[in-house]
Formats: C-alpha cells, sequence, structure tokens
C-alpha cells in the first residue's frame, strides 16, 4: 500500500493553517487572536490555527480527488472498505445515518437488544420497527456477550424474513468479547439482509494477527469503529465503512449521512482521523506487536492477585463469545470481597487511576495500542497493593441480574412512543406503562428501558441498583431516577 503513509487532509490542513492567510471567514477566533486567553494557553496557538472551516480550496474544495476525498478513500483502503465516511459526532452519528438508511418509516429491521442507545435513537428519527434479539449473558458475571447465529436466525424467523430490511449486531462488546460474525453474517445473507456490525469498540482489530479480525473481514456489510476509542484519533471521530459488494445501498446512506452531518465539522477531528489511519495501517502492527507482549507478561502478574481473576481467553468458545481483544483488561474482583465500583473508587482515591468501566463483578482497563511496558508494570502494583488494603473475605458481592437479556417486545414503536403523548410519574407508579424515554447505565450506554417497551419491576430494580452505586443514568429526565416520563392513556 504505497500510498499508506500520505496524511492528504491533515497536510492540507497544516499548509492552510501555518502560511499565514488571511482569515476573513469563520471560525470568529481567527486562528487564535480573538480566542480567550485561558482557552490560548490550555490548547495552544497551533490547535486554534488549524481550527479550519468547511470549504476551503485545496483541502475539501477544488478538483476531485480532494485532499479530502482521499483521506477518506485511503481509510478505506486501510480497513478493506469500498467506502468510508469521517464522522465527527461518533459512531453514533453512524448509528443514525445507518438506521435512517436501512430502517424507514415502517420497516422491519432486527437488533440486538444491547445495542448502544444511539441506534434506538436513530430509530426513533427513522420510523423503524425493532425485532430484539437477545445477546449471551453470563448470570454471574452480570455481563452480556454476543447474538449467537442461532438467535439471530430465531429472531429474523420471528419478525418475518420477507419483511426484515437488515441485521444490527455488536461486536466487540465492552468488556472485549468477539461475537462470531462470520456465522451472523451468513445467517444474515441467507435471509437475504445486510449485516450491520457496531464494532465501536474495535477500530484496531486487523491491524495485527494476534487481535480479532475485522468484522468487514468476515463478511458484515457495514461497520462503525469508534476510531477515537482505541484506534488513537480524537475523541467524537469516527468512521463508517461500506464493504465491497455489500448488501448496503451506499448512496442512500450517503443521503443519510449529509442528514446528520454537521456543517461545520472540526478540522482538528477529521484531521486525527487521516492521521490515526495511516498510524495503523503504517505502523499498527509494529505498534501493537509491542503492546501485546508488555500485555502477556503482565497477565500472569494480574492472576496472581488474591481475589482477581482475570477475563477473556478462557471465554472463547462460549455462547457469543468467539475471540477476544486482549487491549482490554477485565477484571472478576468478586473474590476480594469488594465490588468492582469499590476497587474502581479506591484505585482513583489512592493512585489517581480510572478504569474505563465499573460494574458489581468487574472492572474494565482499556490498554493504549503503545502503552508502556512501565505504565502496565504499575498499574498490576496498584491493583495489588488497593485489594490487599480494601479486601473483605467475607464479604459477599452481591449479583445484580440485568433485564436486558431475556426476551423483549415493543408495545409501540420507538418513534410513535417518542413523539406521542407524554405524562411524568413516579416510578413506583410506572410499572406496566409504557417508557417514552431511553435509559441506561453509563458506561457502557446500554438502555434498559427503550421508548416503546412495557417497564417492568426488574428494569426499574436494575436502574435503581445502578444508581444507588453512583452510576450515571443516561438519557434519563430524572437522574436520580425518581421520577420517569411514559406515554400517556
Amino acid at each position: 500500500m504505497p500510498e499508506q503513509p500520505r496524511t492528504p487532509y491533515l497536510d492540507a490542513v497544516v499548509g492552510y493553517a501555518f502560511r499565514g492567510p488571511g482569515r476573513w471567514h469563520v471560525p470568529g477566533h481567527k486562528g487564535g487572536s480573538g480566542a480567550d486567553p485561558g482557552l490560548l494557553h490550555a490548547i495552544g496557538d497551533r490547535a486554534l490555527l488549524a481550527d479550519v472551516p468547511q470549504d476551503i480550496r485545496g483541502i475539501d474544495v477544488g478538483p476531485s480527488p480532494t485532499p479530502y476525498e482521499q483521506a477518506e478513500q485511503l481509510a478505506a483502503e486501510a480497513h478493506g472498505a469500498a467506502r468510508t465516511w469521517f464522522l465527527t459526532n461518533g459512531a453514533t452519528q453512524g448509528n443514525h445515518a445507518l438506521t435512517l438508511a436501512l430502517a424507514p418509516l415502517g420497516a422491519q429491521v432486527v437488533v440486538q437488544r444491547n445495542a448502544h442507545a444511539s441506534v434506538v435513537d436513530g430509530l426513533v428519527l427513522s420510523g423503524g420497527v425493532p425485532t430484539f434479539v437477545a445477546p449471551e449473558y453470563d448470570e454471574a458475571l452480570g455481563m452480556a456477550h454476543g447474538v449467537t447465529p442461532d438467535g439471530l436466525r430465531a429472531a429474523l424467523e420471528r419478525a418475518g424474513r420477507d419483511h426484515v430490511r437488515a441485521a444490527f449486531i455488536v461486536s466487540p462488546t465492552y468488556y472485549g468479547m468477539v461475537a462470531d460474525v462470520a456465522a451472523c453474517a451468513e445467517v444474515a445473507h441467507d435471509a437475504g439482509v445486510p449485516l450491520i456490525v457496531d464494532q465501536a469498540w474495535g477500530g484496531h482489530f486487523g491491524f495485527h494477527p494476534d487481535l480479532p479480525r475485522s468484522a468487514l473481514q468476515l463478511g458484515a456489510d457495514a461497520v462503525l469503529t469508534s476510531t477515537h476509542k482505541m484506534a488513537g484519533s480524537m475523541t467524537q471521530s469516527a468512521m463508517l465503512h461500506v464493504a465491497r459488494d455489500s448488501r448496503v445501498d451506499v448512496a442512500a446512506l450517503g443521503r443519510a449521512i449529509r442528514l446528520v452531518r454537521s456543517t461545520s465539522p472540526n478540522s482538528l477531528l477529521l484531521a486525527s482521523l487521516d492521521a490515526s489511519r495511516r498510524q495503523m495501517a503504517v505502523h499498527g502492527e509494529t505498534i501493537l506487536h509491542d503492546t501485546l507482549a508488555a500485555l502477556r507478561a503482565v497477565h500472569g502478574r494480574l492472576k496472581d492477585i488474591d481475589g482477581v481473576a482475570l477475563v477473556g481467553e478462557e471465554m472463547v468458545g462460549r455462547p457469543g463469545v468467539a475471540a477476544w481483544d486482549p487491549l482490554r483488561i477485565t477484571l472478576d474482583v468478586r473474590g476480594t470481597g469488594r465490588t468492582g465500583f469499590d476497587v474502581a473508587d479506591a484505585l482513583r482515591q489512592t493512585y489517581d487511576i480510572h478504569p474505563e468501566l465499573a460494574t458489581h463483578a468487574i472492572v474494565v482497563l482499556v490498554v493504549g495500542l503503545g502503552e508502556p511496558a512501565e505504565a502496565l508494570d504499575r498499574l498490576v502494583g496498584d491493583l495489588d497493593e488497593v485489594v490487599r488494603t480494601i479486601a473483605d473475605p467475607g464479604g459477599v458481592v452481591p449479583v445484580v441480574k440485568s433485564p436486558l437479556h431475556g426476551a423483549t417486545t415493543a408495545a409501540v414503536t420507538p418513534r410513535d412512543a417518542f413523539l406521542g403523548k407524554a405524562e411524568v410519574v413516579d416510578v413506583d407508579d410506572a410499572v406496566g406503562r409504557i417508557s417514552v424515554e431511553s435509559i441506561a447505565g453509563y458506561p457502557p450506554g446500554i438502555p434498559a428501558l427503550l421508548p416503546g417497551e412495557e417497564i417492568t419491576a426488574d428494569a426499574v430494580r436494575y436502574l435503581r441498583e445502578l444508581v444507588a452505586d453512583g452510576a450515571r443514568l443516561h438519557g434519563a429526565s430524572d437522574p436520580s431516577f425518581r421520577r420517569v416520563t411514559v406515554l400517556a392513556r
């Protein structure tokens, strides 16, 4: 791939930013001269100089292919896609566009029940009608895995194969577990529908032989990668890839992306996507080689910490788990007699270490592409010290059963619920009513309540326990979860 060392968009932005052009256009800070001094000091004049608007000749306007078009083409080549779009509102923007393109008003789609909240928000926008497919669920750990091929096949049959327009699944999960995407793609294609994979946490997949293959390589028709999460771009940047010979209408998807795209995309985010693509394509395997070697060296030490178990490779082969991502350190801390919330809190308070996710049983730590071995060594030592300090050998960690793994049926469509006449009631009076809200514990952003679903006692219990343990409820009109918005009778 001789072109991959180039960063056409980044180079064009830098060329414009630092040659001293007459900036008689937005943004109003004019490259820093009009910026607040505190902001200028915090991020520097270089960042503000490179903050340029859309429609600058030589960047994204001019003879085709423009530097911007070239950057997206190079990203498509690096990921093995026919078409790639850069996104500046994260994978959320991609999910909105995919649902608008593939699930228009009244269209039937199959959706993994623990999909990200943005998929359901997209169905509110599009008017699509979901049939939910339950993921596999580990009762002991309170951990949802992927959808199995058999589960997807059953959901397609339940929805009516002749009427379904697309199937949406998630792989990998927040915990690093990878679904059998190849088999799910075969099931979807046998039913005549495209398979869409939310691979938000797997932007690095396919760039090293010891990592799982990317969903595109395994037969998915469209794949979202939240590039900022694992592949080195700036927060809020992502990519949407469409496979070669995809069953997705590229023109229709392009129209949907334009609908949900800002007319003022941030050039810093776009440039970071161009740069992260080069990093992964040119240096990714080498960087990942060193990081994976450092991880293997500390895995044994993690397993030696009393009360802590590493959750990963041994899960492969269980239903819903075809592979795992070694860049996720997922720890079962039940043996300490303390919850994952307790361990994460102690790490923050004692060593200023901030895990990605904590649940009752689990603590998840995200490893970067080029994580130094010294940082991993220090993490293991700090974790060992914290566990020895707070462990309660007689403690019993409660098992919190999520309501997400059972079969669910929407009483009305997400759109009709969200846009319908609503009223606010006490949570105690909400059981049996139809939710208007999409409420998810964050992280990981998986809704426990969806617009159009009947509110169950299990869902209320689960959300109350999350609030009691300090989780943030994304989408809730009342973050304390004392009141909730329901469809009026």
